[in-house]
């Protein structure tokens, strides 16, 4: 956690003539709220860095100095120094090779509906799961790139690939029919699709609550669908 620096607060004068001095006025606020909250947010912004990080390994990543003031003071809070910040990003990306770490993230994400080798998540919602995961996905859309009808990503458990379903009816249909796939093996980097626009009897998806964040504008109506069904036996044997 660090102080913010003058040109992130507009009443940065103000809180220096009434309180002497930021950490003054930090203190009258830490007094009113709970510490746990802070930390949570320093390291939210902590696994976002290093995922920023990470992911500008595969182009020319920038010199400290390039980048915005903000970020090079949570840099320096954060981490240290910004040498130590690219390290512990180049550790993490080389951590994604531990298929058994990846399987285990996508287990015990929050996010996401579970089946016994994958894990689905909606793009909306992929900036909210865990760190390893976005990352892992970033790879994949950083080399060869998410399509933009994207609906659904797919991460593969037993198998190092990522899978991007567009379902074009999705906050329509209750149970809307799967139009076409783009997988990528990310270890040699194949890419395969498959076309199911002809198919007379198309995958549908189900429980789409579970794959996005309870702020999606039509979560609560995606969730009673699911309770509904579930109660009716029909999620049983899909």
């Amino acid at each position: 956690m660090r102080l913010p620096i003058e040109e992130e607060l507009q009443e940065f004068a103000a809180l220096q003539s009434e309180f002497g001095t930021l950490r003054r006025a930090f203190q009258v606020v830490l007094q009113a709220t709970e510490v746990q909250q802070w930390d949570a947010i320093s390291e939210k912004r902590r696994q976002d860095l290093l995922v920023y990080l990470a992911l500008s390994h595969f182009g020319d990543r920038p010199k400290l100095r390039h980048l915005a003031p903000i970020v090079q003071h949570d840099i320096k809070a954060l981490f240290g120094n910004y040498q130590q910040a690219c390290t512990a990003a180049d550790l993490m990306l080389l951590s994604l090779g531990n298929l058994e770490v990846m399987a285990e993230r996508c287990k015990s994400s929050a996010i996401g509906k579970k089946l016994s080798n994958s894990l689905w998540v909606h793009v909306s919602a992929l900036d909210a799961l865990d760190p390893l995961l976005r990352l892992y996905e970033g790879c994949a859309s950083r080399t060869i790139g998410r399509p933009e009808e994207a609906t659904v990503v797919k991460f593969h458990t037993s198998k190092p690939k990522i899978t991007y379903l567009f379902y074009p009816d999705f906050d329509r249909e209750p149970h809307p029919c799967l139009r076409t796939i783009m997988q990528i093996d990310l270890q040699d980097l194949h890419v395969s699709y498959r076309d199911y626009d002809s198919n007379n009897n198309p995958p549908l998806l189900h429980q789409k609550d579970s794959m996005v964040t309870a702020d999606y504008l039509l979560y609560e109506k995606f969730a009673k669908l699911t309770r509904q069904e579930e109660g009716w036996g029909l999620l049983d044997d899909l």
